[in-house]
């Protein structure tokens, strides 16, 4: 009996979502308002964690994606992917990349920035 994937397993403990369910069929990726900017779509970033590909970890997709849930309104399996874009940053975030810290924000930049700014950032940025 093969060991589950690594990456695979993280991801659908921390987003809940079974991605064995996912048929490729393409309609998160048709959807996305943000597919322009990304580097791998919705769809190849689930296939890439099925295929237990890493460098989606390192892929600027789970930033961009604005969670907007059209992507999950589309998906015929109703799977949630912004959720499993979510884990991703998570499990980015876990590692020690990618990090915010308060006290290195110039107090002139925190005097600018609107309240909202900061804490979007701070829960987007922080694990």
């Amino acid at each position: 009996m093969r060991k589950e994937r690594e990456l695979l397993r993280r991801v659908m403990e921390i987003s809940g979502q079974n991605l064995y369910s996912c048929y490729q069929c393409g309609k998160c990726s048709a959807g996305c308002p943000s597919v322009d900017f990304m580097d791998f779509t919705p769809r190849e970033i689930i296939r890439a964690i099925l295929d237990d590909h890493e460098e989606v970890l390192h892929s600027q997709t789970p930033w961009i994606c604005a969670a907007c849930f059209t992507c999950t309104i589309r998906c015929p399996n109703e799977i949630d992917i912004s959720r499993i874009m979510e884990a991703l940053r998570q499990i980015r975030l876990r590692k020690m990349h990618d990090g915010i810290h308060p006290s290195k924000i110039p107090v002139d930049e925190l005097l600018e920035l609107p309240q909202i700014a900061l804490i979007s950032c701070f829960r987007k940025m922080t694990g």
